[in-house]
């Protein structure tokens, strides 16, 4: 390792997205295990296992191997998460780790704010997370949050039809 590669990068992304739906609905999107496991879960990879204990203090599990054609197919990411603040309909805070292949390659704080705008809400989600030996780590959690965010708003369009 030289002075130019740090072995953990430290990094903050602030996203912001708005629905059409008022806060109860959103919130509601990210608290019931079955809406969240939809628009989280799954995807483009085989889940093995999704577990949430929605309070402060219960824990969140999502195991999963990505599906052929991906480009890490067959490895496993195992995602740990430990709910530190919930505000109903406000504000959503967890602590978590990630790993490949049981090697932890992230551990961050993610805080989900839910504010009224008009008829909608206005969510932010603000991730700060330390990357370890995962130099492109940053961009891709960030790309990640984003299209998450998207599917959040799918999720919502899909029980309001």
């Amino acid at each position: 390792m030289t002075a130019t590669e740090p072995a953990t990068i430290h990094n903050t992304s602030v996203l912001e997205h708005n629905y059409p739906q008022p806060p109860a609905n959103v919130y509601a999107a990210f608290a019931q295990p079955a809406r969240k496991r939809r628009w989280y879960a799954e995807g483009d990879h085989e889940i093995e296992e999704f577990e949430m204990d929605f309070r402060i203090g219960g824990n969140e599990r999502h195991r999963y191997r990505f599906k052929p054609g991906h480009p890490i197919e067959g490895q496993e990411i195992l995602n740990q998460a430990i709910y530190q603040v919930i505000v109903p309909e406000k504000r959503i805070v967890t602590a978590s780790v990630m790993s490949l292949n049981g090697k932890p390659i992230l551990a961050a704080q993610v805080t989900f704010e839910f504010l009224p705008n008009g008829s909608g809400t206005d969510l932010i989600c603000t991730s700060q997370g330390a990357f370890f030996d995962w130099p492109q780590g940053p961009a891709m959690i960030e790309a990640g949050w984003r299209a998450l965010l998207d599917r959040v708003g799918q999720e919502l369009a899909s029980q309001s039809a």
